[in-house]
C-alpha cells in the first residue's frame, strides 16, 4: 500500500504548471463555464465529473470542434450502456486531423522511421493531398458511409493516409499488423466484412524481410466482400493480379471532401485480444474519439504544434489509433516501423533522439528490459527535447520509475497511464501539473469518474477494489459489431454493477488522488481471503537478474484448496537451483506477503502473450484446470502457440 504522503519523485516547476494547456483551460473554463479557478487539478477534476455536460461542452469550445450542424444538447441520454452524446451534431474526424495543413503546410505532419533510424518527413500539405486523392478514389470505387475498410499494414505513413481517407468518406476503418497470421486477421476482419483491403507485400523486422504475399492471397480468398485490394510494395514487389497500385490512387491533386456524419457514426473497429472465442469487435464513434482524444492529448499529454509525439506501437494495438490522433492537436507524429530492440536494446531511445521527440511513449516491459540490459539513455543519447516518458501495456513498477529518473533525467515527467482498447483512451495517468509518486499514476482523467469499489459497490480509498467508471465517456463503444441485442457488450462491462462500467482491473485510489494498478481482477491471487494482483508479484520477482519474465496463476482446487504456481523464464545462463528458488521465495515474503509465496516455482521455455504483448493468465489457468487447448484459447490471438503445450502437458501430469 502507498505510504501516507511520501516525497514525490518529481514535481513540475511553476513555469511548467503555468504554461500547461490544462492550466490555461481551467482559467478559461472558470471564466466561461463556472469551473473552479482555485484548487488546481483536483478541483478541476471534481467539477468535470460533477458537471459532466458543461465540461464536455467546454472541451469542444476550447479545441474549436467544428460542428457542421449543431447539437441539441451535450448528453441526450446518460444511461450506460447506450449514452447518447451530442445528438443532432454532425462533424468529421479527418477534417480536424488535417486542420494544421492550413497554417503549417510545409512543416512535417509525420516523421517516418524504419530500422535504419533515419526520419523521413511527410508535410501537412502532402498528407492532405494524399488523403484527398485517396478519398476521391474510394468514392469512385463505390465506397459509401458505413462501409468497412481494412488495413493489413505496418506503422507507415500509408496506414495513416488510408485511415484518414476512410474517415473522410464516412467509412469505418479497421487494421491488423502484418505480423498477425492469416487466422488471427480473419477472426477480426471476417466479423466486419470489409469492401476494401489495403495491404503490403511484406515488412522488415529485426533486420530481416518478411514476405507476406501468401497471407495476403489467403485473406483475399477468405474475405468474399472485398471489392478492391490495394497493394503497397514495401518490399518492392509487383502488385498481384487484380490489385490496385497505391501510387495510382494517391497521385491526384484533389482537395479532400469530408463527409459530415452524426456524432455517433462509427470511426473504426478495434479488437479485444480475444484470448478465448472471437475477439470483441469494438466500435467507437467519430465524435466520441475526436473529443476524448483532444482532451487526452491536448490537456493530459499537453501536446501542441511545437511537439513531436513518438509512441512505440503497431497498427494492431489501440495505441496506434491514439498516436495518429496526435494530428488533432497539430503535433508532428513519429511512426516507427520495426523491432523495438533493433539493432540493440537501446533502439527506441535512438529514435527519440533522432526525431527530437518531446513526448516518448513505450511499454513498461521495454523500460524494464532496458534496465536489465544496462542501457544508459542520457549518457548515450541527446534526449534534451524529451519532456515526458509515458508507459502503458502493464503497470510500470517502482524500479522502472526510479530507473527513468536516474538514467534519463531527474527533471523528467514520468507518466504511467492505464486505459483500454475498450475506450481507446486512458482512465488515469498523465497530468502535467501534478507531482509523480513512484509506482503510481498521477490521477484519474478529466470527465472520468474513476472509482475503486468493493463487491457490494461501495467506494474504497487506500484499499484495493474493482476499477469502475460511474459516468459515461464519449469514447466508450457505441456497440460491438455483430452484437444485435447488445448482450455481449452489456456482459463485458455492466453485468457486475448495473449501469456502471467495470473494467476488470484491481486498483487503489490513494487518499491524495493518485492511482495504483494491481493487474487484472479476473486473474487475482486470493489466498486465505487476501487478494493480490499478479502485477505486484511480477514487479518483485522480475527485479532478480536471473528472471527474464514470470507468470503466476492461482487455481481453486476441487477439495477447497488453492494451488499457486509461479512460472519463470530465466535469462540465458541462469539456473533454477536451490539458491535461486530461495531468493524468489524470500523476495515475495519480504516485499509482498508470506501468504503469496508460490506453492511451486517452475521453469518454462517462455511466457505466452497476446499479439499486443500482454501475458495471458486466464487461458493458462484454464489449461491447468484441464480445459482442452482449443477451448481454453483462441490460437490466432497468441504470439507463440507452442509455449502453451508446456502448460497442457503439466495439466495432464497433474491430473
Amino acid at each position: 500500500m502507498p505510504t501516507v504522503n511520501p516525497e514525490p519523485l518529481w514535481r513540475p516547476d511553476p513555469q511548467r504548471i503555468d504554461e500547461a494547456q490544462v492550466t490555461r483551460f481551467q482559467a478559461w473554463a472558470a471564466e466561461h463555464h463556472g469551473a473552479p479557478s482555485e484548487g488546481g487539478y483536483p478541483a478541476l477534476h471534481r467539477w468535470s465529473v460533477d458537471e459532466l455536460e458543461t465540461f464536455w461542452e467546454a472541451v469542444t469550445q476550447w479545441f474549436d470542434v467544428r460542428f457542421s450542424t449543431p447539437y441539441t444538447r451535450v448528453l441526450g441520454d446518460r444511461a450506460m450502456p447506450g449514452a447518447q452524446w451530442f445528438p443532432g451534431a454532425t462533424l468529421n474526424y479527418a477534417e480536424h486531423a488535417l486542420r494544421a495543413s492550413a497554417t503549417r503546410a510545409d512543416e512535417p505532419a509525420l516523421l517516418h522511421v524504419d530500422e535504419t533510424h533515419e526520419p523521413r518527413p511527410v508535410t501537412w500539405s502532402e498528407l492532405r493531398r494524399q488523403v484527398g486523392s485517396l478519398a476521391a478514389e474510394l468514392r469512385a470505387l463505390g465506397v459509401r458511409p458505413g462501409d468497412r475498410i481494412s488495413g493489413y499494414l505496418p506503422n507507415i505513413p500509408q496506414a495513416v493516409v488510408a485511415l484518414l481517407a476512410t474517415a473522410a468518406v464516412g467509412a469505418v476503418w479497421t487494421s491488423c499488423a502484418p505480423d498477425f497470421g492469416a487466422r488471427s486477421v480473419l477472426d477480426r476482419f471476417q466479423q466486419v466484412e470489409p469492401v476494401v483491403l489495403f495491404t503490403v507485400d511484406g515488412y522488415r523486422y529485426g533486420g530481416k524481410e518478411h514476405d507476406r504475399r501468401d497471407t495476403v492471397a489467403e485473406l483475399r480468398r477468405e474475405l468474399p466482400t472485398l471489392r478492391a485490394v490495394v497493394h503497397i510494395p514495401l518490399l518492392g514487389t509487383d502488385a498481384p493480379e487484380g490489385a490496385l497500385e497505391w501510387s495510382a490512387l494517391t497521385a491526384g491533386d484533389t482537395e479532400p471532401v469530408f463527409e459530415q456524419v452524426p456524432f455517433d457514426h462509427p470511426l473504426w473497429v478495434l479488437y479485444s485480444s480475444g484470448t478465448t472465442g472471437l475477439p470483441k469487435a469494438i466500435v467507437q464513434s467519430q465524435g466520441g474519439i475526436l473529443v476524448e482524444h483532444l482532451k487526452q492529448l491536448g490537456l493530459h499529454c499537453d501536446l501542441g504544434p511545437e511537439d513531436r509525439f513518438f509512441w512505440y506501437t503497431s497498427t494492431g494495438w489501440m495505441m496506434w489509433n491514439f498516436l495518429v490522433s496526435g494530428l488533432l492537436t497539430g503535433t508532428t507524429v513519429v511512426l516507427y516501423d520495426g523491432s523495438p530492440g533493433h539493432p540493440d536494446t537501446a533502439a527506441q531511445w535512438r529514435i527519440a533522439e533522432r526525431t527530437r521527440a518531446t513526448l516518448y511513449g513505450t511499454s513498461a516491459a521495454y523500460v524494464m528490459a532496458c534496465r536489465k540490459a544496462g542501457v544508459h539513455p542520457a549518457r548515450d543519447f541527446d534526449l534534451s527535447t524529451v519532456r515526458c516518458v509515458a508507459t502503458t501495456g502493464s503497470p510500470l513498477p517502482p524500479d522502472g520509475f526510479r530507473w527513468l529518473h536516474d538514467e534519463v533525467r531527474a527533471d523528467l515527467w514520468i507518466a504511467s497511464v492505464s486505459g483500454g482498447t475498450d475506450v481507446c483512451s486512458c482512465f488515469a495517468g498523465a497530468v502535467p501539473t501534478l507531482p509523480v509518486h513512484t509506482g503510481e499514476l498521477q490521477a484519474p482523467g478529466l470527465g472520468t469518474d474513476l472509482q475503486s469499489w468493493d463487491p457490494a459497490g461501495r467506494p474504497l480509498v487506500d484499499e484495493v477494489g474493482e476499477l469502475v467508471v460511474t459516468n459515461p465517456m464519449p469514447s466508450m463503444p457505441v456497440r460491438f459489431w455483430n452484437d444485435p441485442d447488445g448482450s455481449r457488450y452489456h456482459d463485458s462491462y455492466f453485468d457486475t454493477y448495473p449501469g456502471v462500467w467495470r473494467h476488470g482491473d484491481w486498483i487503489t485510489l490513494t487518499s491524495r488522488g493518485s492511482v495504483v494498478i494491481h493487474g487484472r481482477s479476473d486473474s487475482t491471487l486470493n489466498r486465505q481471503g487476501v487478494r493480490m494482483g499478479s502485477a505486484d508479484i511480477y514487479e518483485a520477482v522480475e527485479r532478480l537478474p536471473e528472471i527474464k519474465e514470470s507468470l503466476v496463476i492461482g487455481i481453486e482446487q476441487p477439495d477447497g484448496g488453492y494451488w499457486m504456481p509461479l512460472f519463470v523464464h530465466l535469462t540465458p545462463g541462469a539456473v533454477l537451483d536451490d539458491a535461486l528458488l530461495d531468493r524468489v521465495k524470500r523476495t515475495i515474503r519480504e516485499q509482498l506477503s508470506p501468504r503469496h509465496i508460490p506453492d511451486e516455482i517452475i521453469e518454462v521455455p517462455g511466457i505466452p502473450h497476446t499479439l499486443t504483448g500482454k501475458r495471458i493468465e486466464v487461458p493458462v489457468k484454464r489449461l491447468l484446470q484441464g480445459t482442452p487447448l482449443d477451448k481454453a484459447v483462441n490460437p490466432g490471438s497468441i504470439d507463440n502457440l507452442d509455449l502453451l503445450h508446456f502448460y497442457e502437458d503439466l495439466a495432464r501430469k497433474r491430473a
